[in-house]
């Protein structure tokens, strides 16, 4: 097994974080529908986004991932 075995994907963490897509995006200070893109990946976020979203959801920068495309 490698580190890519035990990321977590942004979706996953929020769930796990205990969060809705709507409680999330308003501490993230971005719409829903960002954070929609974000989850299935659209887009992808700057890293300030990245690690302010393994900040609120209290895992690793480095363990959380985007979707696979």
């Amino acid at each position: 097994m490698n580190q890519e075995d035990f990321r977590i994907s942004y979706a996953a963490a929020r769930v796990n974080a205990g969060l809705t897509q709507k409680e999330a995006s308003i501490q993230l200070k971005i719409s829903e529908f960002t954070l929609i893109n974000y989850e299935t990946g659209k887009t992808i976020p700057r890293w300030d986004k990245h690690d302010l979203m393994a900040e609120l959801y209290k895992i690793p920068k480095n363990m959380l991932r985007p979707p696979s495309k």
